[in-house]
């Protein structure tokens, strides 16, 4: 049994926001082409057509929805899309997952993806002091108030959902008033999702998280989350349960967390494939998956010299005593959590006893 994810920009870069510290507005402003526009039902056919026809029974695909804003699409287009993968499926099971600033969620999107049980990641910052300091619409309001509506619509349908919160430099600085924010809403899956430096210096101030930043955030919170799961009370934080996976298991659940990148089939809403999301540029296009088979693309992931560079080592990391878990890190994620000073080395070095003691108790519980 294959596992395959494919991650699709079906709004490209288009977006009903304009957050401060948009890293894919950041990365489309390098391509010729900055969008590619809305995916045609032609293309979304095509490129369904591709994934399934090489695909064998009880393989797992994952489709992965992100933008931008995917919902720009439309719901049509999503209805579209949900009943071709059901007429072209057979045996293969299909799994749907979307990331959305929640801006347009309503019933009818609800009952959609009640019907596919999406898995949906909900952009929220924390609280509306900290949520509408980068996250405002077109017309420059903040966005809080909307986001939770969302999120009361998800919890009316019983619809799971994690919170992704970037880690701005500012945000950083308040674990404790993030920790309570996060109790108080009975949030259970959260992702903390470092700000990163434009991939091109403009001199643009973006709220970048730094690495040291980055280690006393973590050791800050850290301490909270313990003593509310020691009451019974398990709030699901990614950074932990990724490093549980591969301290206890070696699993590497999230590409970067320990070293190198791994095959990625990100597709842009022209059908062009990229081999990671922080680098859909023009000189890393892979191919097209409206026009070429899923295994062949895979293919090509594997082989491109995207992957092979990944590989190398950065110096600092030579002497390390973590190396063996982390490998250096995600290369894009350098100075926000890795790097020369690294963030995740400090944290480790300050709690790596407590996590392995913790990961082990929860075993132990499961």
């Amino acid at each position: 049994m294959r596992h395959f994810t494919i991650m699709i920009k079906p709004a490209s870069s288009l977006c009903d926001m304009q957050c401060r510290y948009c890293f894919y507005s950041d990365v489309a402003s390098l391509r010729q082409a900055p969008s590619t526009g809305i995916m045609s039902r032609e293309i979304a056919s095509s490129l369904i057509e591709n994934v399934f026809c090489e695909l064998k029974p009880k393989d797992q695909l994952t489709f992965v929805f992100q933008g931008g804003e995917p919902t720009l699409a439309g719901l049509d287009f999503f209805r579209y899309f949900t009943e071709k993968v059901d007429a072209t499926k057979k045996t293969i099971s299909v799994h749907y997952a979307i990331q959305t600033n929640g801006l347009t969620i309503n019933d009818e999107w609800c009952i959609l993806f009640k019907k596919y049980n999406f898995l949906i990641g909900l952009s929220l910052d924390g609280n509306v002091t900290m949520h509408n300091q980068n996250r405002k619409d077109g017309q420059g309001e903040g966005t809080y108030a909307r986001v939770m509506d969302s999120k009361k619509q998800l919890d009316k349908y019983n619809i799971d959902y994690n919170i992704l919160s970037v880690l701005t430099v500012e945000n950083a600085r308040k674990a404790n008033r993030l920790w309570r924010f996060i109790l108080n809403e009975k949030i259970r899956y959260i992702q903390f999702i470092p700000c990163l430096e434009p991939l091109k210096d403009d001199g643009h101030t973006t709220g970048a998280l730094i690495s040291k930043r980055f280690y006393h955030f973590y050791a800050d919170l850290f301490p909270l989350w313990k003593k509310e799961m020691e009451k019974g009370n398990l709030i699901s934080i990614q950074l932990f349960d990724d490093l549980a996976a591969l301290l206890l298991y070696g699993q590497r659940v999230t590409c970067g967390i320990s070293g190198g990148c791994t095959p990625q089939i990100i597709v842009e809403s022209d059908g062009s494939v990229y081999p990671c999301d922080f680098y859909v540029l023009d000189e890393y296009r892979l191919g097209n998956l409206a026009h070429q088979s899923l295994l062949k693309i895979f293919e090509l992931a594997i082989n491109s010299d995207f992957l092979k560079k990944s590989r190398q080592m950065p110096v600092w990391c030579q002497n390390c005593t973590h190396y063996n878990w982390c490998q250096g890190g995600c290369k894009r994620m350098a100075k926000a959590v890795y790097g020369e000073n690294c963030g995740m080395r400090l944290f480790l070095d300050t709690y790596l006893k407590d996590l392995l003691t913790v990961f082990i108790q929860r075993k132990r519980t499961l």
